[in-house]
């Protein structure tokens, strides 16, 4: 199993495929007023819909970055704004949070091999470096 597509709910249709366009992601689906689809430069896909209402949210919707500082800084000089600065955390990953233009909480981080490969991994038969794909 291999997960992939992640939906989030928009209000303004413009103003978030703009905010998605500026992270970084390729818009690959235009249904306006309603749908958009992006992809992320590694394949993997991301959308919104519009809704009514966002409730407040109780997860978060992470994108990596090898380049966590200077992509921030980058998106900040667009207009981005941060909630957090880059900042170390004690699971090992670098952190910068911020929101969505329907307050959908984001995170970009850096968690190189403690993403999947934490020292407190538990033990399992998927443990190999090499399962990633």
């Amino acid at each position: 199993m291999k997960l992939n597509q992640v939906t989030v709910g928009c209000l303004d249709y413009d103003s978030s495929v703009r905010f998605f366009q500026t992270l970084g992601l390729v818009q690959i689906v235009d249904a306006p007023p309603r749908y958009a689809r992006f992809e992320t430069d590694t394949g993997e896909t991301f959308s919104i819909h519009a809704v009514d209402q966002v409730s407040e949210p109780s997860g978060m919707i992470y994108f990596e970055t090898d380049t966590l500082d200077a992509d921030v800084l980058a998106l900040e000089a667009k207009g981005i704004v941060f909630d957090t600065q880059p900042t170390d955390q004690n699971w090992g990953w670098r952190e910068a949070r911020l929101r969505d233009p329907a307050g959908n909480a984001l995170c970009l981080f850096y968690g190189g091999d403690n993403r999947r490969f934490p020292p407190w991994r538990i033990s399992n038969n998927n443990q190999g470096k090499g399962n990633e794909k």
